[in-house]
């Protein structure tokens, strides 16, 4: 009986393309072997040496999550779909009754004011009955703390600041580039090189002076998040790593607060409610990271500019909407969307009973090393190497790009192999041999193994694997080319274009 499977923009690559294919089999466990068996690439993206579907990966069936302990034995009829929904990031254990998270607003607004320039500025709001004045003050009452200032962030802000939210806690240590105005709305060409909550400060004041705003230049860490979280009624995750998406959504927990959740890759965007009404945390969905490098960041795989502007503005929606006490949340439903259909699908999505953080028994009671947990060296995350954070660490096999400049100025006869994908050799290119990182076990054959070889891409992590795999292979001569061509651009030839 033919099933559809749906796959997300991030694991297409290794399923030739493809976004939905028709399998046939009468168990998910069926199902996800065939798919396995014709796309083997998959394989190691959806299940564990034992065999077993990873942790940081969701099955669901129609509109249901079964990823559970007998997830593979679950039925499927000709016509259901099959959605596989990849992660895009001490003390005893004591019963706890679980608290609803739901906040109300109202007794907060009693007490605030309201001038006319206020009133004519939200008159739109004030006459939609679900909001007007009462409403309106709830807004005014509640504060907001937005992690991150980059492609989620900047709607976020801005669109939260013009309705009205009277205080905007805004954590960030980045600075301005230009690869972020493709997509970071919040700011502008003569804010590059500046840092960006300053930017995103200068930005939210000129749409609404009356908003306040405090600026958390620093890294939100297990050292200091509980102090930066404190006084704001919600978080708004605008992340792009796996350790601090886990650090706010177990600050959420902790203190709990709703934690509106957003993330974005190349076409595909998520956004959730999490820690509220009674729903589900982060952990309960994905209740382990993946493994570093094996889920791009948008930087290696890219994102649509507009992705970030209509997730960003549905996790504004979804802030809005608790602090009204207005319509029905996103908690415990998993809106996907897909740009390039112009679809949107739900998922539902439960509490985990036995989720280590906001389950029945918890046994997360303080925040935890999350670099660690996620298995990611600390340094990544500290300001003076963020743009050194996607480079590849030095090695006994690398060599440095001046290194690289010397030798073809030598003319010492080697291969220099570029294993990046076409569309990226077409951005910038050196004068290399294409052949992309996931096509090279076919041509490795046409290489002398005795043979001087050069490898690099854009910044030193897919040539390393390149590397490290000729190496096994037996090539003894062959060399990875530390930070890639990003590198070459700042150190040896400024001339070439970095994206």
């Amino acid at each position: 009986m033919p099933v559809t499977v749906n796959i997300p923009t991030a694991l297409r690559s290794y399923a030739d393309g493809l976004d939905t294919l028709e399998l046939e089999g009468s168990t998910v466990s069926q199902v996800l072997g065939e798919l396995a068996e014709k796309h083997p690439k998959l394989k190691p993206h959806l299940f564990g040496d034992d065999g077993s579907l990873r942790s940081f990966v969701n099955v669901f069936v129609n509109e249901d999550n079964i990823r559970d302990k007998q997830a593979g034995d679950t039925a499927v009829s000709s016509g259901d779909e099959v959605s596989i929904v990849p992660a895009v990031a001490g003390g005893n254990p004591e019963d706890v009754a679980r608290p609803v998270i739901k906040p109300d607003f109202t007794d907060k607004a009693k007490s605030v004011e309201m001038s006319k320039e206020e009133i004519e500025r939200y008159s739109r709001h004030l006459i939609l009955p679900e909001v007007g004045m009462e409403g309106q003050k709830k807004l005014k009452s509640a504060s907001i703390l937005l992690i991150g200032t980059g492609g989620l962030g900047a709607p976020l802000g801005m669109y939260l600041a013009a309705a009205g939210i009277g205080r905007l806690g805004l954590v960030d240590f980045d600075v301005v580039d230009h690869s972020n105005l493709q997509r970071q709305v919040i700011h502008g060409t003569a804010s590059v090189g500046k840092p960006k909550i300053k930017s995103a400060e200068a930005r939210i004041k000129d749409i609404n002076p009356n908003v306040q705003v405090d600026l958390y230049e620093e890294p939100f860490t297990s050292a200091n998040a509980m102090r930066i979280a404190e006084p704001y009624d919600i978080i708004i995750d605008g992340t792009d790593n796996f350790p601090t998406r886990y650090l706010a959504n177990d600050v959420s927990v902790l203190q709990g607060k709703p934690n509106v959740y957003g993330a974005i890759f190349r076409f595909d965007g998520q956004a959730t409610v999490f820690n509220y009404d009674g729903g589900p945390c982060y952990r309960c969905l994905y209740p382990e990271p993946p493994e570093p490098g094996l889920v791009p960041s948008c930087a290696e795989g890219g994102v649509l500019g507009i992705l970030p502007g209509i997730i960003g503005l549905v996790q504004a929606t979804e802030a809005i909407k608790i602090i009204l006490g207005e319509g029905k949340s996103l908690s415990q439903r998993l809106m996907m969307f897909d740009a390039l259909s112009m679809k949107f699908r739900e998922m539902k999505i439960r509490r985990d009973p036995a989720c280590p953080i906001c389950g029945d028994k918890p046994t997360i009671t303080e925040l935890i090393d999350y670099n660690q947990f996620c298995g990611v060296p600390e340094q990544s995350f500290e300001k003076d190497v963020q743009k050194e954070s996607e480079m590849a660490k030095q090695s006994e096999w690398d060599i440095s790009v001046a290194d690289l400049k010397k030798l073809k100025d030598s003319g010492e006869t080697f291969e220099l192999i570029d294993v990046r994908e076409p569309h990226e050799y077409d951005i910038c290119h050196l004068d290399g041999k294409l052949i992309p990182l996931g096509t090279l076990g076919a041509h490795i054959d046409d290489f002398d193994k005795d043979a001087h070889i050069v490898v690099h891409c854009r910044s030193g992590g897919r040539s390393a694997k390149a590397v490290n795999a000729m190496r096994k292979a037996g090539f003894k001569n062959v060399w990875n080319v530390n930070g890639g061509i990003l590198r070459w651009a700042d150190e040896i030839d400024q001339s070439v274009p970095k994206y």
